[in-house]
């Protein structure tokens, strides 16, 4: 993608969707990390039935704990490898009760220590939580910006690098949703629903997909 078509391409966005959001529910910073740490290789609307019935009796490191990792699994089983994320979060509870007070810290170097938590659910929570100029870089954005040419990259890592040097600034705290919902709807993976673009002027995908 050209340089000049990057303002427009992500002016476009903003105007469809001035505030964009994560699909995943959640009121609190914790909730928050609770929800990203299950979504690994789980879909936001299976996350969310999960914390539906997780939340209500368990929404902070210390009832969680109580709760117990059996209690936890039981709440989590509709999510996959749902043992090993119970694992994790428990863990990652015990965690932030006795190095954090309980709460989710601000600085990426403590979130990453923390069990289930990498690069890209770190980038969520300062971004979401803590308004922070990062990007979660998942499947969606990676086939983004690799097919539209906006930061093509072999891994994930290189996507980031290159989206945080590309995106201007006044788009870097919201890019990352964009570019996800656009993943998720139009720009999706088998066969990317280029009559419904509304950024297909500044994309670099060839041939573009005709409508059915």
């Amino acid at each position: 993608m050209k340089t000049a078509d990057i303002e427009p391409f992500f002016a476009t966005l903003r105007a469809a969707n001035p505030l964009p959001t994560t699909e995943l529910e959640f009121t609190t910073v914790f909730e928050l990390l609770a929800a990203v740490l299950l979504s690994a290789q789980a879909t936001d609307v299976g996350v969310n039935k999960a914390t539906r019935k997780l939340f209500p009796v368990a929404n902070t490191p210390q009832a969680i704990l109580a709760l117990g990792q059996a209690g936890l699994e039981d709440s989590i089983k509709t999510i996959g490898l749902y043992r090993m994320k119970a694992k994790h979060l428990h863990e990652t509870c015990r965690i932030l009760v006795e190095r954090h007070g309980g709460e989710v810290p601000r600085d990426r170097e403590a979130l990453e220590a923390l069990p289930g938590v990498g690069r890209k659910t770190a980038n969520v929570v300062l971004n979401v939580a803590f308004g922070a100029e990062a990007m979660a870089v998942d499947t969606h954005i990676f086939r983004v910006s690799n097919r539209t040419g906006l930061a093509p990259g072999k891994n994930p890592l290189e996507v980031e690098h290159k989206l945080m040097k590309r995106v201007p600034k006044e788009y870097l705290v919201d890019a990352h949703h964009w570019l996800i919902l656009h993943g998720r709807y139009v720009c999706v993976a088998r066969t990317p629903k280029c009559w419904q673009c509304a950024v297909i002027q500044y994309c670099d995908y060839q041939p573009k997909t005709p409508p059915p």
